[in-house]
Formats: structure tokens, C-alpha cells, sequence
């Protein structure tokens, strides 16, 4: 079967998660993919959290990010290190940077210079706080936006200080709107011939996914506190301690309820107030007390098992490693199996399936510069010129 975006030429010259993660998934759907790194060192990403030697400059976060893609060394401080990028920038389709505000055009790579050059091209930039505005010229990174959007504040359990979400949300979420993003105008220039600019920022990304909390604050003048597991929306709807753990259980309706009391066994729970939903939502403290004692009793499994029986939204909580050997994640293709230096490796998948023109792993990670020869050959560049460029710590 052919991939959606065979023959599409991306640039990549983004690092670390949210402009790599966006790569990845366009090389999943089969485009060529180009990662242009610093000479020497290369993405940052490569090292981060890496503490084993042997996995320097391949660690398991850059492995995570960045297959089906090529690897190509470019300074792009040096005019020639410049003048190659503008020559591949003439034969892409998409180009993708998430430098500071500004730094593509002090490269005399900026999207008004490029387009003179390539009107086709789609080219988009990942900022943190955007590129207009006060903020435009600071970075940032995914725990800033947390911070900034009031994620943090709502994270935790509302008694110690502010906590992060253990993964970095902000980061993939822009990572999946930039594709959104890249997508729709490659259906534009489809209809039309025409390239453009797409931008977005982590402040964006993580205003989307604040939305809702804004929108109640705009609406009633309500600003939500941090709670632990549970939410604002419903109750019960939040993790209750087992014998061996935690498990969620989510009733949000009044059916549903009356269906968990019944898996408990616990008939008291029914008892006023609470066996009212705005009982429920008006004495959560209380209820969750109680409810507590219940659960405490059983297993994670068998809390899951009884809720499972009358069809109560219900999961144990794992922890990573649980997670990540679950069956079912393999069951629905979540899990790409690929070898790498000689070992079979476990990669997440691409988060959605297509019947037509699947997505594929094709190649692990590249090795820092390991295809800068190849580019510059099929650019024209002859050996003598590619040594020189080397030498001078062009590429």
C-alpha cells in the first residue's frame, strides 16, 4: 500500500519534542524527512536523559522522536552552511523550526526570504509564546507553559505546592496541531498551487487544552483549584484506594451510580445525600470518605472486574512499566517492533490507523550527520567540496 505523503520532501530543523514529534508523524505517513542538525553535537534531545555512555547521542528520548527521518550536519551560522539549506529549502514541500522569534530570519532563511525562492513550499514555525505579542521573543519549554497556563495549578491534589503533568503534553499537543496544521495546507497547495506560513506555539497548545477551564472562568467568574484525580464535572470520578493500589472508577450519571453501589455492595452509599447527583456533587469530601472505606477492601482487580460487570467506567491505575506491557496496546497496533543495532526494539506508534494508506516504520533514528554525505551528492556537491565543507565544520 502507498503512503499518503509519498514523495513529500520535509526539512526538518526543529529539536528537543514538539517539532521532531510533528516530523515523525509526517515520516510515518511517508514523507521523506530531512533532520538538519549542528555539526558535533546535534539535537539536544540526542543526550537528554541519557545517562548511559554507551547510548550518548542515541538515547532512548531521541529514539523516540525522530525515525523515518535522515540526518544531515549543517551550521547554519557559516554562509555555506546557509546556502545549502537554501538549496534544499528549493526542493522541499514542508520545512519545520521551532527556533526563538526571529532566528530563521537572521539566518536569511525567514518565510518572506524562502518563498521568493520556493512559492509551494509549506512553511512552519513553532514558537513558545508566538511570534507577535510582548512574550514573542522568550522561549520556553513545556513545564513554562504549564506553568503560564494554569495547568499547573490545576495539577496535584490542592494542598502542597503546584505540580507538572508527567508527560510533557504541552510539547506533543502543539507537536499534533502543527501536523493538523501542515496537513490542511498541503490540501490547500493541492487546490491551488500555492505554499504559506503555519505557526503555532506551546502557548496556543496549552490554551487548547486549558479550554474549557477558560471558558467556565469567562463565563461564571469560576477559577478551578487543583484536585487530585477527581474533577469538577462529576462525582464519583476520580482514582479509590484497593488493597494493592489505586483504581479509577467514573459514574458521572445518576444510572450509572446506582449500578456501582450494586458492584460494591455497599447499599449505604445510597443513603442521603447521596443518592442525588447534586448531593453527590454538593457533599464530594464525604462521599469520597465513604467510598474510600468501600473500596479498601478489594483488590485492584477486583474492583475492576465488579465495575466492568455492569459497565462502570473503571481502570487500575499502572504505573510505566504495567503500561507499556499491556497487551491491548499491542492488540490495536499501538506497538512498532523494529531492530536496532542488532535488538529488537519496541517504538509507540503513530497514535491513529489507516485502512487505505497505513503508516509505517520504515527506518530507527538516524545517527548524528549519518546521511550529509548522500544529500550534498544527489545537491551536486563533489568530494572534494564535501571535504572541504567538513574541514571547515560546515557540515
Amino acid at each position: 500500500m502507498k503512503s499518503v505523503l509519498a514523495g513529500t520532501k520535509v526539512l526538518d530543523f526543529s529539536r528537543i519534542f514538539a517539532g521532531p514529534d510533528a516530523a515523525q508523524t509526517l515520516g510515518d505517513l511517508g514523507a521523506d524527512v530531512l533532520k538538519i542538525e549542528d555539526p558535533g553535537k546535534g539535537d539536544g534531545c540526542r543526550t537528554l536523559g541519557t545517562t548511559d555512555p554507551l547510548m550518548m547521542g542515541y538515547g532512548p528520548t531521541f529514539q523516540a522522536f525522530n525515525r523515518n527521518k535522515r540526518s544531515i550536519t549543517l551550521d547554519l551560522k557559516s554562509e555555506a552552511g546557509r546556502e545549502i539549506a537554501r538549496r534544499l529549502l528549493a526542493e522541499a514541500d514542508v520545512c519545520i523550526s521551532n527556533f526563538r522569534t526571529g532566528t530563521m530570519e537572521k539566518f536569511g532563511l525567514g518565510y518572506e526570504e524562502v518563498r521568493r525562492i520556493n512559492p509551494r513550499l509549506i512553511y512552519c514555525e513553532l514558537h513558545a509564546f508566538g511570534d507577535k505579542g510582548e512574550m514573542s521573543h522568550i522561549g520556553a519549554n513545556d513545564l513554562q507553559l504549564q506553568a503560564h497556563s494554569g495547568l499547573a495549578a490545576i495539577t496535584g491534589d490542592g494542598h502542597g505546592p503546584p505540580n507538572r503533568a508527567g508527560s510533557a503534553i504541552v510539547d506533543l499537543h502543539a507537536g499534533m496541531s502543527l501536523v493538523a496544521g501542515v496537513l490542511a495546507a498541503i490540501i490547500h497547495r493541492d487546490r491551488t498551487g500555492e505554499g504559506q506560513k503555519v505557526t503555532t506555539s506551546l502557548l496556543q497548545s496549552s490554551a487548547h487544552l486549558m479550554g474549557y477551564f477558560y471558558q467556565e472562568y469567562w463565563v461564571t467568574g469560576y477559577v478551578h483549584r487543583a484536585m487530585g484525580t477527581a474533577t469538577h464535572l462529576s462525582v464519583p470520578n476520580q482514582a479509590f484506594p484497593t488493597k494493592d493500589g489505586y483504581t479509577v472508577i467514573i459514574a458521572p450519571t445518576q444510572e450509572m451510580y446506582l449500578r456501582c453501589v450494586e458492584a460494591l455492595e455497599a447499599p449505604h452509599l445510597l443513603t442521603p445525600p447521596f443518592d442525588t447527583r447534586e448531593g453527590r456533587m454538593q457533599n464530594r469530601d464525604a462521599l469520597i470518605g465513604v467510598m474510600s472505606e468501600v473500596t479498601r477492601q478489594f483488590t485492584n482487580q477486583e474492583v475492576y472486574e465488579r465495575m466492568g460487570r455492569v459497565k462502570v467506567n473503571v481502570a487500575i491505575v499502572q504505573d510505566v512499566a504495567q503500561a507499556a506491557n499491556h497487551p491491548q496496546l499491542e492488540a490495536i497496533g499501538g506497538i512498532h517492533h523494529a531492530e536496532v543495532d542488532g535488538e529488537d526494539r519496541r517504538f509507540v506508534a503513530t497514535p491513529f490507523t489507516m485502512s487505505e494508506t497505513p503508516t509505517a516504520f520504515r527506518t530507527p533514528a538516524p545517527r548524528l550527520g549519518a546521511h550529509t554525505d548522500d544529500v550534498l551528492r544527489d545537491l551536486g556537491y563533489s568530494a572534494e567540496a564535501i571535504t572541504a565543507l567538513r574541514e571547515s565544520g560546515t557540515v
